[in-house]
C-alpha cells in the first residue's frame, strides 16, 4: 500500500509557506501549492487535502512529493508539460517551399510540408508567416514585348499626368461578351448568421458588348451597349463620342491595338474628323488604359452577382450603373511616372530572361 510522504517543516519554512498561502500578490497556483504542503505537514492524507481544497488527489500527491524532494524551490516552478518542442530546420523549410513542389501536386500546403518535416501544420504556418511565404496564392502577369513599348508608354502616361490644354483625354475600350446569366433556382437573401446564396449553375440568355470612354479629367463615362464589336460598332461609338463632347475640344483617345480600331473605314472617318487623335497602348499592356478600372468596378459591383433573364434586362442594368456613376463621378488619379514603370518592366524582363536561360541549360 502506497503511503504519502511525511512533511516536516521548520519554523522558518512554515512561516514562509503561510506567507505565500495568504499573500494577495503571489500567483494563485503557488498559493494553492503552499496550502497543500501546510496541510500535509499537519498529517492530513492526500485524499483529505484534495477534498478540503477542491483539487485532484493526484495533483496533491505531485506537489507534496516535489516539496519533500526540493523544498520551496520544488513548488515555485511549473512542471514541464507534454513532449519537448520539435525544432524546425527553417532553412530547409524555406528551400522546399520556394524551390520544390510536393509529389503529385503543384504547390505546398501546411499539412504536406508538416508531414515532410515531421512538425505540425500550425508550426509550418507560423514560419511561413514570419518569412512572408504564401504558397497558396498565385498571381498572373504579362510583360509586354512591344518594340514600341517605351514610346507608347511615355505618350500615354504623359497624357495622364500632363494633359494638353483645351483638350479631353478619353480612355476607350470594349467589354465584350458580357453574358446575361439567369440562375436555375432562386437564392436566399442575406440574413443574420447566413450569407446570401446563389446556385452555381445558370442559364445563358445571350451577350452584349459595352463600349465605354472614361474622361480622365472628371471621371465621366460615355457608354453604349451593342450586339457585336466590329469596326461598324466602333464607328457608331465614335460618332456618339463626337455628339456628346464639346465641339471646341480636341479629343485624345487611348485605346488598345484591337484590329477594329485600325480598320480602313475607321481610319477614313478619323481623317475626316481631325479633332480625334488616337493613342494606342503597347501590346499586352491593357493596364495602361484607365477604363479597365471602371470595367472592374462594374463587374464586381453590378454584374458578378447579377441575375438577368434577358439581354435587354442586362443592357438596362449596365445603363443604370453608368448613369449612377456619372451622377457623382470620381476620376482615377494616375501617380506612376513613365520612368518608374519602365524600371519595373526592365527588371521583370531581366528576371524572365535569366529564368529562361536556366531552363535552356
Amino acid at each position: 500500500m502506497r503511503v504519502a510522504q511525511t512533511i516536516e517543516l521548520s519554523p522558518e519554512e512554515e512561516a514562509e509557506l503561510t506567507k505565500l498561502a495568504r499573500s494577495k500578490v503571489t500567483s494563485v497556483r503557488l498559493a494553492q501549492r503552499a496550502r497543500i504542503v501546510l496541510l500535509a505537514a499537519k498529517g492530513l492524507q492526500n485524499k483529505d487535502i484534495a477534498a478540503e481544497l477542491g483539487v485532484g488527489r493526484v495533483q496533491v500527491a505531485r506537489w507534496r512529493d516535489r516539496y519533500a524532494q526540493e523544498r520551496l524551490q520544488g513548488i515555485e516552478h511549473d512542471l514541464p508539460r507534454g513532449a519537448p518542442a520539435v525544432k524546425v530546420d527553417v532553412n530547409r523549410l524555406v528551400e522546399l517551399t520556394t524551390q520544390s513542389t510536393p509529389e503529385a501536386a503543384t504547390h505546398w500546403s501546411t499539412r504536406k510540408m508538416g508531414a515532410v518535416l515531421g512538425v505540425s501544420a500550425s508550426t509550418v504556418m507560423r514560419h511561413w508567416q514570419a518569412k512572408g511565404l504564401k504558397p497558396h496564392l498565385l498571381r498572373g502577369f504579362k510583360v509586354s514585348r512591344d518594340p514600341r513599348f517605351v514610346e507608347r508608354l511615355e505618350d500615354i502616361v504623359g497624357l495622364y499626368m500632363s494633359p494638353p490644354e483645351h483638350a479631353l483625354v478619353l480612355c476607350c475600350d470594349e467589354k465584350s461578351q458580357v453574358q446575361a446569366l439567369d440562375r436555375t433556382q432562386p437564392g436566399l437573401p442575406l440574413k443574420k448568421g447566413r450569407a446570401q446564396t446563389m446556385t452555381h449553375d445558370y442559364k445563358r440568355h445571350g451577350t452584349t458588348t459595352l463600349f465605354a470612354a472614361l474622361n480622365v479629367l472628371d471621371g465621366q463615362v460615355i457608354g453604349q451597349c451593342q450586339q457585336r464589336h466590329t469596326h461598324a460598332e466602333w464607328l457608331k461609338f465614335l460618332r456618339k463620342i463626337d455628339r456628346e463632347t464639346p465641339k471646341d475640344k480636341t479629343l485624345h483617345l487611348v485605346a488598345d491595338n484591337y484590329a477594329t480600331h485600325k480598320h480602313p473605314a475607321v481610319q477614313q472617318w478619323l481623317a475626316e474628323h481631325p479633332r480625334f487623335n488616337m493613342h494606342f497602348t503597347p501590346a499586352s499592356a491593357s493596364w495602361l488604359n484607365m477604363v479597365e478600372r471602371f470595367f472592374r468596378d462594374l463587374t464586381s459591383e453590378r454584374l458578378r452577382r447579377g441575375v438577368f433573364a434577358s439581354v435587354p434586362e442586362l443592357v438596362t442594368a449596365i445603363d443604370e450603373y453608368v448613369a449612377h456613376h456619372n451622377h457623382a463621378p470620381k476620376p482615377f488619379i494616375w501617380t506612376k511616372s513613365a520612368r518608374d514603370i519602365l524600371q519595373k518592366v526592365i527588371g521583370a524582363n531581366q528576371r524572365l530572361s535569366s529564368k529562361q536561360n536556366k531552363t535552356l541549360r
